[in-house]
């Protein structure tokens, strides 16, 4: 991606997160980028086509964090373990980017569908995850859907907890991983 197209990108997922989807103009989204209408159309057709690519490559990125990641774990508690990591650290880096998915995703509009489309995708490799380890008996049988939306949510809840801006990744994950991922092994009461 050139540097102008780039900046068009991170500029939208900005005002985006800032004004929503509809509170945002192209004029705004040119004027904050410093480019002629041309140049931004010259890159993406429409403002929806710019909708789509930030989801496309957002959620991508997340995916492909999460299969590198746990492409290297033989456990699948350890899978779980870095789903968590992993979607903290986006989430965190990413803020904007997780807030319009999360204010977006609901609803019928072609957005939302957009939206759905690619958590579902997303959730499906965890879900995966989840079934295979109980399957192989590594995590305690639960219901797979609850416990995808679980370890999905958790992540989400974290923007709760920042303090003065600022989220401590490494103690987040260790408390979430005390209270939360150890109770998941098979044979924890």
């Amino acid at each position: 991606m050139n540097r102008t197209k780039r900046k068009i990108f991170e500029t939208s997922m900005k005002l985006f997160a800032e004004k929503g989807y509809d509170g945002t103009s192209i004029e705004e989204i040119t004027a904050e980028v410093g480019v002629a209408k041309g140049t931004l159309y010259y890159h993406f057709s429409s403002k929806e086509e710019i909708f789509n690519f930030l989801i496309e490559e957002g959620m991508n990125l997340l995916k492909n964090s999460i299969k590198i990641k746990i492409d290297k774990q033989q456990k699948y508690i350890d899978k779980l373990r870095a789903i968590v990591l992993i979607q903290i650290k986006i989430i965190v880096k990413y803020e904007n980017f997780m807030t319009i998915v999360l204010s977006e995703v609901w609803g019928n509009s072609q957005r939302s569908k957009t939206c759905k489309k690619y958590l579902d995708e997303y959730l499906g490799i965890v879900k995966n995850i989840v079934e295979e380890g109980i399957k192989n008996e590594e995590i305690k049988n639960y219901d797979v859907d609850i416990l995808t939306s679980e370890i999905f949510g958790l992540a989400c809840a974290i923007l709760l907890h920042k303090k003065n801006g600022e989220i401590k990744i490494e103690e987040l994950y260790r408390k979430i991983d005390g209270s939360f991922i150890q109770n998941l092994k098979r044979g924890c009461k």
